[in-house]
């Protein structure tokens, strides 16, 4: 059976559906995308990093609405962002307020909000983590935070082209970048913001850094 090409957007969504789905291009070859890690509850490790934000968050990235939904049962007024229309659906069934937009685009409450959050990853968004931080910034109030979940001390920064795979679909490849421990001090002042912390969150099997603009 012949592997036919789709936007990312598509097979995203077909893994956000149930379809199995791998990743291929970052190191350690393939490997089954965590689909069930995304789409259950969120959990004690989940919410001991959602502790780190304050005030109005918006959720970069948010697939499929576990941590916009956790943070708005907390009380925290939340929005979460996505590309993939799938995604912003099974957000919003989850109760928690979502828009079809990309971190570039014009978004509501620009400058103002309190927290910008990029868990799961999702700092590797665009291949350009220093571009993201900087842009996540600037979305920031005065005393604004970007809470961002980072690998584990011993991962080096690394850029590649990766794709997404189903039995019947491949994703057009796209850039994503890893961005661990060892590199997010000098990452942060290249985007313009500073480390106010970083370490092990929950159990300790995931990390966060919470960053503040210079200004």
């Amino acid at each position: 059976m012949s592997v036919r090409d789709e936007p990312f957007t598509s097979v995203f969504a077909m893994a956000l559906q149930g379809t199995p789905c791998r990743v291929v291009g970052l190191d350690g070859g393939p490997s089954d995308l965590p689909m069930g890690e995304w789409t259950r509850e969120a959990d004690a490790d989940d919410l001991a990093l959602l502790a780190l934000c304050q005030g109005p968050t918006l959720d970069i990235g948010c697939g499929p609405g576990r941590m916009a939904a956790a943070l708005a049962r907390l009380g925290h007024a939340v929005l979460g962002i996505d590309v993939v229309p799938e995604a912003v659906e099974q957000t919003r069934r989850r109760g928690a307020l979502a828009m079809l937009r990309d971190l570039y685009d014009d978004l509501p409450g620009e400058g103002r909000w309190h927290t910008a959050l990029l868990a799961d990853g999702n700092v590797g968004i665009g291949g350009d983590p220093v571009a993201l931080l900087r842009r996540a910034g600037a979305l920031l109030g005065p005393g604004g935070r970007v809470v961002v979940e980072v690998a584990a001390p011993g991962v080096a920064l690394s850029t590649r082209w990766v794709s997404l795979e189903t039995g019947e679909a491949r994703s057009r490849p796209f850039l994503w970048s890893v961005l661990g421990v060892d590199d997010v001090h000098d990452v942060a002042a290249r985007a313009g913001l500073r480390v106010e912390s970083c370490r092990s969150v929950g159990s300790g099997r995931r990390w966060a850094a919470v960053l503040q603009a210079d200004r």
